[in-house]
């Protein structure tokens, strides 16, 4: 017998708030979660592993004005210029928090009811969610401090007065795990005295309280309201830190898990297509975790991947990156890996934990730090400092080597994006990877917050120039990545599920192979990682005889009978039989 969408959600709860005052009254809270996302009791949830993407599937990860032009909203000239300059080479558009906000750049929420009148409206809004796989950020965490669920809560007034996390003096935090170096707890003044207020991230971001299930609900009318404006992938903000248990690191527990269960469950029953991803920037085998059993998130960002790539281009050796690919786990139907080389934050370094040797990741730091790149600082549970990311424009990350910059950075450019277009998993660009921006010095001053150094706001007029210049870099950039995003479309062997198998070849190259779910594309894709020229032999990737085999890339065919293939520095091929 198929259990109805209420015994199920009532399953989720009893799982969350077993042996707390609120367990006689889960049938109450089943009723104001289906109210809240307007869903009767007996709405059937779709069929499991189904696949909702597809080679066709690239997405741009950009801010609401990221691009500007004082004529217009930011959210109409963004919509302009994808329209315009990428079309449909891009299906998915990842706009980061677009609600009012007051620090960390969107992501210390005011209201999450209404879009940031600087950027424009929620038809705004909705306007790209018709032309493209709209994805936007659910902050679950935390909101801003001054928002007015936190006035609420500082007058003793609802709905507020209990959604935010103040553990009492008897709480252990001793192993809380953080990415930051601030004080865990803030102490605010309330109609009710002083009280201590749980800050992951900062004193202008309160977390909530998650084992208050009114929170939840507060948060089901959110995803019904994205829903309706036309959002169909959900982004779940720092979700590793939902749920708080004295004694432990209070990340990634039990009750984080069926939370996230929860929410996708309301969510695929209110809209069939909708995808929910997870964005946890934590060691590999925890982040991995979040597909549960083809029942959490559709998607994880695959976090190990910016770092262990980066790594790979500037020591020019592929065994780190060759044996962590070994070790991913393929994707079940009905869940993928979100790729990406770059985004809004810095490069994790969390997610190379037991994947980098410490030496490595000194190299690695110094070699940033060199190319302009800054450090940002995270807490362990121990209270000492690690570095937890590097904040540096992927194009300057890239400039060169652990032996310094050099006259390849474009090859190198191209040749990681090459791979990530290729890897199982639907890619992602952020806008300004795409556009191939450089160090931002003067926001990064101007802020003094180093993330500012990779989150350029760039006029319209002037990126226009710079795209329609032949000679600039940001030309040689968008025009050669958009030509790879089209191959890649092209070719059902890329398929974010489709049969992946790493390849042996040698430190300096980095090989893998792809076959389409059909069986029918063979496809074999190979880099130079290094600034020297490498030799192929081709018989190490037996090419079927009978077949015609070329490289997508260049062009040339390949024969079978060849001994070897020349590969230049940085070169990457993409050799099919179709």
């Amino acid at each position: 017998m198929t259990c109805t969408l209420s015994q199920r959600l009532r399953e989720h709860l009893a799982a969350i708030y077993r042996g707390t005052p609120h367990q006689p009254f889960l049938d109450d809270w089943v009723g104001r979660l289906l109210s809240a996302a307007h869903l009767s009791e007996d709405q059937a949830p779709p069929a499991a592993h189904r696949n909702l993407w597809d080679e066709t599937d690239v997405a741009v990860i950009t801010y609401g004005d990221s691009l500007l032009d004082g004529s217009e909203a930011p959210l109409k000239t963004l919509h302009r210029f994808l329209t315009r300059q990428l079309g449909a080479l891009v299906s998915w558009v990842h706009v980061l928090p677009f609600h009012p906000w007051t620090s960390d750049d969107g992501f210390a929420v005011l209201d999450y009811s209404s879009v940031n009148e600087a950027l424009g409206t929620w038809s705004d809004i909705t306007r790209l969610g018709i032309d493209y796989r709209l994805m936007a950020d659910l902050v679950l965490n935390h909101c801003s401090s001054r928002s007015a669920w936190f006035e609420n809560f500082r007058q003793a007034e609802a709905p507020g007065n209990d959604y935010f996390f103040t553990p009492d003096e008897t709480f252990d935090t001793r192993k809380v795990v953080r990415p930051r170096t601030s004080p865990l707890l803030n102490t605010v003044t309330t109609a009710q005295g002083d009280r201590d207020v749980w800050c992951t991230f900062g004193p202008d971001q309160v977390d909530f309280n998650f084992t208050n299930p009114a929170v939840v609900v507060e948060f089901v009318a959110i995803i019904r309201e994205l829903l309706d404006a036309g959002v169909r992938v959900f982004r779940l903000d720092a979700v590793a830190f939902l749920w708080k248990e004295s004694g432990t690191t209070c990340m990634n527990l039990p009750q984080t898990h069926e939370l996230i269960r929860l929410f996708r469950l309301i969510i695929e029953c209110a809209q069939a297509d909708a995808i929910v991803i997870t964005e946890t920037n934590v060691p590999n085998r925890e982040n991995l975790s979040y597909f549960g059993n083809a029942n959490e998130a559709h998607g994880i960002y695959n976090f190990s991947l910016p770092p262990l790539l980066i790594h790979a281009l500037v020591t020019g050796n592929s065994r780190y990156l060759s044996t962590w690919m070994m070790s991913m786990p393929p994707a079940l139907d009905g869940t993928v890996y979100f790729n990406f080389i770059a985004s809004h934050d810095g490069i994790g370094l969390r997610p190379v934990e037991g994947l980098l040797e410490q030496e490595e990741v000194d190299q690695l730091l110094a070699t940033m730090e060199q190319f302009g790149g800054r450090i940002s600082w995270r807490k362990t549970a121990e209270s000492a400092a690690k570095p937890y990311e590097i904040n540096i424009a992927l194009r300057d990350a890239l400039q060169g080597t652990v032996g310094g910059k050099d006259q390849w950075g474009l090859e190198r450019y191209l040749c990681a994006h090459a791979i990530m277009l290729g890897l199982e998993g639907v890619p992602a660009f952020y806008i300004h990877s795409l556009l191939g921006t450089r160090n931002d010095l003067q926001r990064l001053a101007h802020t003094s917050q180093k993330r500012s150094i990779n989150r350029h706001q760039w006029e319209l007029s002037q990126l226009s120039a710079a795209l329609d210049d032949t000679t600039s870099d940001h030309n040689a950039v968008f025009n050669s990545l958009k030509r790879l995003i089209f191959l890649r479309k092209e070719q059902p062997a890329f398929h974010p599920n489709a049969t992946q198998l790493t390849l042996h070849l040698g430190d300096h190259l980095f090989g893998f192979w792809r076959q389409s779910l059909d069986r029918r594309q063979s496809l074999f894709c190979i880099h130079n990682l290094s600034a020297m020229e490498q030799t192929l032999p081709i018989s190490q990737l037996n090419l079927v005889l009978n077949d015609s085999w070329r490289d997508l890339i260049s062009g040339e065919p390949v024969e079978v009978d060849l001994p070897e293939w020349r590969l230049a520095p940085y070169q990457s091929l993409w050799i099919t039989n179709r």
